[in-house]
């Protein structure tokens, strides 16, 4: 069984429903296709599914069937793509887990610190354990450790802007332009690829900017406040959208200390329809700052598997769009899979 959503967020996404959750109820906006198996593969169905180009008439469309053996080949072929994609999402995951756990325990839960005070053995390298102090102050935190304010002091915060919609001249250049929308439904690490671009003339003519890659980009003004990544490339972005760059060149450290702030940003927004995170807001934000060369030390220690993720990403990206190039080919019998299988195989 195939599921399809047809709601205004979601709309055409699908997935095969494995057969250990059947039967299974769905609402009103999700359409269930079950598959004749005698004529249809479940995988190259999905495969033709999910293709960009299904979307726009996805209500009333009709597969092209080959033959099974057939179906069956694109679907297996294609079908190791889409793993691929898949083991790279969730090595993401963990690689983004463990950095953020380590600026946790370094820098919100003060782990190394409390070992120390409590005698335990050390966890880290001896160059490392010595930068923590033996134990924390009368107000729980590390002995000469100071909160200090996030913005001026550690980030600096860059707005963005619109080029003028009519003016076609400022569209579709080489320069990506991160919505709202881009950086809430980036659903990963990094942004690396934009709804829209602009031209050369129309970074220069508006009020946008270009955004060097590895800074950390908010939505601020929108119904999803709050959300951020990180960019994978140098973007421009539009108002709706805040840039925090780093003057140290600590842009891991800083996004790690923006996701522990998120919470308290977005919960102390303003705005009458959406939550707003002002520049006021974010200036009240309090970070607490080792000043012995812990920060840099930690940037050192994720910066490879940040870059590894955007890796991952790029890497996962290439591979989607190869997997949307063979399919209409090989369902139309331009390519034929033992062609195709080269093709893969240069890009696993």
């Amino acid at each position: 069984m195939l599921n399809i959503t047809g709601d205004g967020i979601t709309f055409a996404r699908a997935c095969e429903v494995p057969g250990d959750i059947l039967p299974a109820c769905v609402n009103q906006h999700v359409a269930i296709i079950r598959l004749d198996r005698a004529q249809a593969a479940p995988g190259y169905v999905l495969s033709y599914l999910t293709h960009p180009a299904i979307k726009s008439y996805i209500e009333a469309f009709q597969i092209p069937l080959p033959p099974l053996p057939e179906q069956q080949g694109i679907a297996y072929l294609l079908g190791a793509l889409d793993d691929k994609i898949e083991l790279n999402s969730g090595m993401n995951e963990t690689l983004e887990a463990m950095a953020r756990a380590l600026f946790k325990d370094w820098f919100v839960d003060f782990g190394p610190t409390r070992a120390r005070q409590e005698g335990l053995e050390p966890y880290l390298t001896p160059e490392l354990w010595s930068l923590f102090p033996d134990r924390l102050d009368v107000e729980g935190k590390p002995e000469g450790w100071e909160p200090q304010p996030l913005l001026h002091n550690h980030a600096r915060l860059v707005s963005g802007g619109t080029p003028k919609t009519e003016v076609t001249e400022y569209w579709g250049g080489p320069i990506s332009w991160a919505s709202a929308k881009d950086v809430s439904q980036c659903g990963q690490p990094f942004l690396v690829a934009t709804e829209q671009t602009i031209t050369q003339r129309g970074l220069e003519e508006s009020a946008t900017r270009l955004i060097p890659r590895y800074v950390t980009v908010v939505v601020a003004r929108d119904a999803t406040t709050g959300r951020f990544c990180l960019f994978g490339d140098a973007m421009a972005m539009n108002q709706t959208c805040d840039a925090l760059t780093s003057p140290q060149g600590q842009s891991f450290w800083l996004n790690c200390a923006f996701d522990a702030l998120i919470d308290h940003l977005t919960q102390s927004g303003h705005g009458s329809v959406f939550n707003t995170i002002t520049t006021k807001t974010i200036e009240s934000a309090r970070v607490m700052i080792a000043t012995n060369g812990l920060i840099e030390h930690f940037e050192r220690m994720v910066e490879p598997l940040f870059t590894r993720m955007l890796a991952n990403i790029e890497e996962s990206r290439t591979l989607a769009q190869t997997r949307n190039l063979l399919l209409p080919k090989l369902m139309s019998g331009e390519v034929r899979i033992r062609d195709a299988e080269s093709v893969v195989e240069s890009v696993l």
